[in-house]
């Protein structure tokens, strides 16, 4: 069964740095997948911040988090790291990771941002910032 397992739950600074991971277990490999990050914070809808094209290596950032927010491989082929920089109070939420198989939806713009086009989700982790 293809899963996704996001962790990195943490309480941090404003200003400070986080690194969040989605794994996907059971012999699964990111391999042809697009992965995307997304958050929702309390009383707000849910906001797409990247997509990343594992394969081919496309990435696209929300101007929320571009220059801030950096997503690249793991050290294995079943997960990918969200390395987040220069936490604002607004970046607080529930992080999701999603992934989907890569198809002709996925065009490298911020239309991969969209939450309907990810079929597999993960259970979500917390990040809070707070002085």
């Amino acid at each position: 069964q293809f899963r996704l397992v996001e962790s990195g739950e943490d309480l941090v600074q404003p200003g400070g740095s986080l690194r969040l991971s989605c794994e996907v277990p059971g012999g699964f490999t990111f391999d042809y997948y697009v992965i995307g990050w997304f958050r929702q914070a309390p009383g707000k809808e849910r906001e797409g911040i990247i997509s990343f094209n594992y394969s081919h290596g496309t990435k696209v950032y929300a101007d929320s988090v571009k220059g801030r927010f950096t997503v690249s491989k793991g050290d294995a082929r079943n997960s990918v790291y969200l390395q987040m920089n220069s936490l604002k109070p607004e970046d607080a939420g529930v992080y999701y990771c999603a992934a989907n198989r890569n198809n002709d939806y996925f065009h490298g713009g911020p239309e991969s941002l969209r939450a309907s086009l990810y079929e597999y989700w993960g259970q979500g982790t917390q990040v809070s910032v707070s002085s």
